[in-house]
C-alpha cells in the first residue's frame, strides 16, 4: 500500500541548515534518490522512503540531531540520552518534565516549556533561526509521538498552534496532527488533556533501543490510526488498488461505513476534504512511489491506476504535482524512457537550477 507522500516544502525546509552550513545538497538528494530539479515545483512530493534517506544523508553530513537548522548544534547522541532520563520516570508528566530540563540545560538549544493551562497542559517550542519553521514543527511532532509511545497509547492533542502565517501545505496539518490548528498564534505547541500526565510509563530499555535504531524518522511519519472518517476512506481506497484499478464509488465506500452516501459526504466535509480529493491523494502518492521505484514502465503505471490513456494520466499528475510523471524517475529516466542526467551546477535550492 502506498503511504501518504511528503509535499516538497519539507524537503527545501530540511535542506537549509546544510545549505546554511556551505554544504553541497546535490549529492544528498542524489543519494536520496530525489531528483534535484523537482524542488523547483511547489506541488511536487516525495515518497516517505526517499525523504526518510535524505534525512540520514544530512545527519551524517551535519553530525547534528537539529540538522543545521537550531542556533547551535546538537551532537549525535543527545536525544538517546534524553529518553533514557526519561524512561527512568514512573509517569509521563515526570517525563516530559525531564525532558524539558534536560534540554534547557543547552543554553543554544531549542527553547521548550510545559506549563499548565487552565484546559489541560501545554506544550511550546521557540527556535528564531528557523527560517522555515521545520524544526519547531518537528520537535511538537517528536515529543507528542514519543509520549505516547512511552506510555503505549496514542494521545489525543486537543490543539496545536503555530507561529507563523499558513503555509500552501496548510490543509495537511489536521492531518499530521490529528486535531484542529491555527496558524499567526502567540507561540508554536500542542495542547493536551491534564489526565495524560497520570499514565505511567511502559516502556523499557530494551525497547527503548528498538526504537532508537528508526529515530527519528520513524516518530515524524505520518501514521493513520483509523480515528478520522477520511482515514478509515483513504485506507479503504488503498487497500482497494492494490487489487483493482477501479477504485470504490462513494456509495460502495459509504456502505462498508455503514453510512448513507449524503452522511459519507457532509462527514468528510467536517474534515475539510472531500471523497474525490481522497480518490486523488492515494492514485497520486501510488504514483509517485512507483515513479520512485524506477521499474514500472509509465504506460503501465497508468493503466494499474485506472487512466484508460496515457494522456489522462499526464494531465492528472501534472494538476497533482506541477510536473511530469517522468520529472520523478529517481535514476533519471525521463518518460521517453532515455537516461536524463541532472543537470550541472544544479542546487537545492528553488530558482537556481541551471
Amino acid at each position: 500500500m502506498a503511504r501518504r507522500t511528503i509535499t516538497v516544502h519539507h524537503v527545501r525546509a530540511v535542506l537549509r541548515g546544510a545549505e546554511r552550513g556551505g554544504i553541497d545538497t546535490v549529492p544528498l538528494l542524489q543519494a536520496a534518490q530525489i531528483p534535484p530539479l523537482l524542488l523547483g515545483d511547489d506541488r511536487a512530493r516525495v515518497t516517505t522512503a526517499q525523504f526518510a534517506r535524505l534525512f540520514r544523508e544530512l545527519y551524517r553530513a551535519t553530525e547534528d540531531e537539529f540538522l543545521g537548522l537550531g542556533s547551535s548544534p546538537s551532537r549525535p547522541g543527545t536525544f538517546a540520552m534524553m529518553c533514557y532520563a526519561a524512561l527512568g520516570c514512573h509517569d509521563l508528566g515526570a517525563a516530559m518534565e525531564r525532558g524539558v530540563t534536560f534540554y534547557g540545560l543547552f543554553p543554544d538549544g531549542p527553547d521548550l516549556a510545559l506549563t499548565q493551562a487552565p484546559d489541560g497542559v501545554v506544550f511550546t517550542v521557540r527556535n528564531d533561526l528557523d527560517q522555515d519553521f521545520f524544526l519547531a514543527e518537528c520537535l511538537v511532532i517528536i515529543w507528542h509521538r514519543l509520549c505516547s509511545w512511552l506510555i503505549g497509547r496514542r494521545i489525543a492533542l486537543r490543539w496545536a498552534d503555530f507561529g507563523h502565517p499558513p503555509p500552501p501545505h496548510k490543509d495537511e496539518y489536521e492531518l499530521l496532527f490529528g486535531c484542529p490548528v491555527r496558524f499567526g498564534a502567540e507561540r508554536t505547541g500542542a495542547g493536551l488533556d491534564a489526565h495524560w500526565l497520570a499514565a505511567p510509563i511502559v516502556r523499557d530499555e530494551d525497547a527503548l533501543s528498538a526504537m532508537l535504531r528508526r529515530a527519528p524518522f520513524d516518530l515524524l511519519s505520518r501514521h493513520d490510526y483509523g480515528t478520522t472518517v477520511a482515514e478509515q476512506v483513504r485506507r479503504a481506497l488503498a487497500v482497494a488498488l492494490r487489487t483493482s484499478p477501479r477504485l470504490p464509488s462513494l456509495g460502495e465506500i459509504a456502505a462498508r461505513l455503514a453510512v448513507s452516501p449524503a452522511t459519507l459526504r457532509r462527514r468528510l466535509a467536517q474534515e475539510s476534504t472531500s471523497y474525490q480529493q481522497l480518490k486523488d491523494a492515494v492514485r497520486r502518492d501510488a504514483a509517485i512511489a512507483g515513479l520512485a521505484a524506477g521499474r514500472e514502465p509509465i504506460a503501465q503505471l497508468a493503466a494499474r491506476l485506472g487512466f484508460s490513456e496515457d494522456t489522462a494520466f499526464h494531465r492528472a499528475f501534472r494538476r497533482w504535482t506541477g510536473t511530469t510523471p517522468g520529472a520523478y524517475r529517481a535514476d533519471g529516466t525521463g518518460a521517453d524512457g532515455t537516461r536524463r542526467p541532472f543537470p550541472a551546477g544544479a542546487t537545492g535550492t528553488p530558482g537556481q537550477q541551471s
